[in-house]
């Protein structure tokens, strides 16, 4: 009984790591505008703030497996959440003295705590109970996460995006004193709000340092990667990390451009509900908004789904084998792509953006299925299933190549044979019978 208590505060605190990591990664993305103002960037260096996410995933992940293993997942989570208080703290003197570099070192840093926290806490969680049903803990844990990254942007757009962003013209019009007091403020909208989470990470830090979690495993691990890369299910399961996560990278990049290329925005103008939707999203400003803005709003609904979906299958994968909604889960995004590749108008939308409810569940049952079997070796699984989120670096570009070079026909049937992958390893895993 006293060993299900601790477990259960254990899971609680966990599942708040999850909100927090998924509510700082997408609040960042609404930097981009301002940093562009800021910094005087082009398109190119405010693109290489996710580069420095996704690189510190690549470049971290193993190493803090190895560390992990050497101090436990609660100093692990505490050594995370250091990290990435350190990294907001950064922002402010980026933002005062308008230095990008500082910036995307403070950025790199904070996404490094964040990869702490990831191999940290997705494997703790699936420790912290029996093993038949940590799919379904893993799947709700990442269902906070998921509304951390839907209420960001809510919260970015308030308290980041609030007030106008002027063009560089616009700037270079101001005299010399209102362009300082303009910069001023505009450094200010940056460091308050990263300010505020470096504060509430830093409570969370020592909370962590006072609660007891139970202690499992986690030291008696060998370190031994090449013993654990023998482990064929880890290695298929690291590959359809790899495709996820850039799979969803992918859709919710270029959602837009698709969905202009479609020439949606004349649709949503003629349809009463449609008008309704946006109306709330944009605050009624629907006849004055531009095309991009007007279909933008709609991709909100592929990362809810994304939400909704997570505690569905928190649900699922409690009573349903989980390499079983695995399997459903592609077959339902594989659906979806072809319905929208092959159609038109509001029935194309819908149906990609009904690919993030169908994303839900893959990347938690992936994990938790990848490192089944593992045992002592599980900080060092999550560290090499970590490092495979670097598909969000890679299948992105290659997906815009694509389009590029053919049209988006192509390129969504390159991210359905992604999918096809995703459902071989579902497949795969119905086969498998691990002794729990």
């Amino acid at each position: 009984m006293n060993q299900q208590r601790s477990y259960r505060t254990a899971f609680i605190f966990l599942t708040i790591l999850f909100f927090l990591w998924g509510f700082i990664t997408v609040l960042v993305d609404s930097l981009i505008p301002r940093l562009r103002e800021v910094f005087t960037l082009s398109y190119f260096q405010a693109g290489m703030v996710q580069f420095a996410f996704f690189g510190a995933y690549f470049l971290l992940s193993i190493p803090s497996g190895y560390i992990l293993s050497k101090i436990g997942y609660k100093k692990g989570i505490i050594l995370g959440l250091a990290t990435m208080a350190a990294g907001c703290l950064l922002f402010y003197p980026a933002a005062s003295y308008r230095i990008f570099g500082i910036f995307m070192l403070g950025y790199f840093i904070l996404a490094a705590g964040i990869t702490i926290l990831q191999v940290a806490a997705n494997p703790y969680v699936t420790i912290l109970g029996p093993a038949k049903s940590a799919s379904s803990r893993l799947n709700l844990s990442q269902a906070f996460n998921s509304v951390g990254t839907a209420i960001a942007p809510a919260i970015g757009a308030l308290f980041i995006l609030g007030d106008k962003v002027l063009s560089s013209e616009e700037i270079q019009a101001l005299d010399p004193a209102a362009q300082k007091t303009y910069y001023i403020a505009e450094a200010s909208a940056v460091q308050t709000p990263f300010l505020g989470i470096a504060a509430f990470i830093a409570v969370i830090a020592l909370v962590f340092a006072f609660v007891k979690l139970p202690k499992v495993g986690a030291d008696e691990s060998s370190n031994d990667y090449g013993r654990v890369l023998r482990n064929k299910n880890l290695v298929l399961g690291a590959i359809a990390i790899f495709f996820y996560v850039g799979c969803e990278v992918a859709l919710g990049s270029y959602m837009v451009n698709y969905f202009l290329q479609l020439d949606l925005a004349p649709i949503i103008r003629e349809n009463g509900f449609m008008q309704t939707i946006s109306g709330w999203l944009l605050a009624s400003r629907v006849t004055h908004s531009s095309d991009m803005a007007l279909v933008g709003v709609f991709v909100s609904f592929y990362w809810t789904g994304a939400m909704i979906g997570r505690f569905i299958g928190s649900y699922l994968t409690n009573i349903i084998k989980p390499s079983v909604v695995l399997s459903f889960f592609a077959m339902g995004a594989i659906l979806m792509l072809i319905i929208s590749n092959v159609s038109v108008g509001l029935l194309a939308m819908w149906t990609i953006i009904g690919v993030g409810l169908f994303n839900s569940i893959m990347f938690p049952t992936i994990f938790s299925l990848a490192l089944e079997g593992l045992g002592d070796d599980k900080p060092q699984g999550s560290g090499v299933l970590c490092t495979m989120i670097v598909g969000g670096a890679i299948i992105a570009p290659a997906f815009g190549f694509l389009v590029d070079s053919f049209n988006f026909s192509i390129a969504l049937i390159f991210i359905m044979c992604c999918y096809g992958y995703i459902l071989f390893y579902g497949f795969y895993n119905k086969r498998l019978n691990f002794s729990n």
